[in-house]
């Protein structure tokens, strides 16, 4: 399943890591990233929010807010940001209810083996909620640098 671009954006919440629950509607008037990784404290996982997290102001001065997701625990995103010194909101999607809204959770392959997982993917939210950009499936290098480029690009 993949969102067009254009789709408006279902409101969906999650708890983050700092214990405040998040929404789509407490965005609403900001452009707003949403990047899924697979797992915390992984090798892609933790470059990938240490690079978002070194341009939140960036992305914070263009308008934007950025908030990582995976189906980790509140205990791990605590975990992961205090090891990390992670500086965007990490939450946790223990129910997969947004990773599915997304389309992210699905059947991967791994060694032979089938099994349910995140596809790392990103996308950008505008101001009204709908869908500008996303990012499939994400190669993990470069990755927040472009997303910041291609927001600056929208407005």
């Amino acid at each position: 399943m993949s969102l067009a671009i254009g789709t408006k954006i279902a409101d969906f919440s999650c708890l983050a890591d700092d214990g405040e629950l998040r929404a789509l509607s407490d965005a609403r008037g900001r452009w707003l990233v949403v990047f899924f990784y697979p797992r915390a404290s992984t090798p892609g996982c933790t470059i990938e929010s240490r690079d978002f997290s070194a341009l939140a102001a960036d992305f914070d001065a263009a308008g934007c807010t950025v908030w990582g997701c995976s189906t980790d625990s509140i205990k791990r995103q605590c975990n992961f940001r205090d090891k990390q010194n992670l500086t965007v909101p990490l939450l946790a999607d223990e129910s997969k209810v947004v990773h599915e809204a997304f389309g992210v959770w699905q059947e991967k392959k791994l060694y032979g083996r089938l099994y349910m997982g995140t596809v790392r993917a990103t996308f950008l939210i505008d101001p009204s909620g709908k869908l500008a950009a996303s990012w499939p499936k994400v190669k993990v290098n470069g990755h927040a640098q472009a997303v910041l480029e291609a927001l600056k690009e929208q407005i």
